[in-house]
């Protein structure tokens, strides 16, 4: 399949969302890789209370590897990324 560069801006700017429905941000950037021509990465910019945004905090720019991506139409869909708690967290039952 050929992709242009009209297809790949149409992306940036798009609502995203997990599997599970959970929304995380707008894609705000397209990564390519010019020596495979194909997508890279996309970046989003995690939305402020969203669940990528408790997942990676406040960040924007959040990388997204296009392997995560499952489908991209009027929003982008990627694969639910789990929080995980670290080990040195205490947990809420103490």
């Amino acid at each position: 399949m050929v992709v242009n560069e009209k297809e790949i801006n149409s992306i940036v700017g798009l609502d995203t969302f997990t599997d599970k429905g959970f929304y995380c941000g707008k894609v705000s950037d397209v990564e390519l890789d010019l020596s495979k021509f194909r997508v890279r990465t996309i970046v989003i910019d995690a939305a402020k209370g969203s669940y990528l945004a408790s997942v990676v905090g406040s960040k924007k720019g959040v990388k997204v590897p296009f392997q995560m991506v499952q489908a991209v139409n009027d929003i982008v869909i990627i694969k639910h990324i789990k929080h995980s708690v670290p080990d040195d967290m205490p947990d809420d039952d103490e």
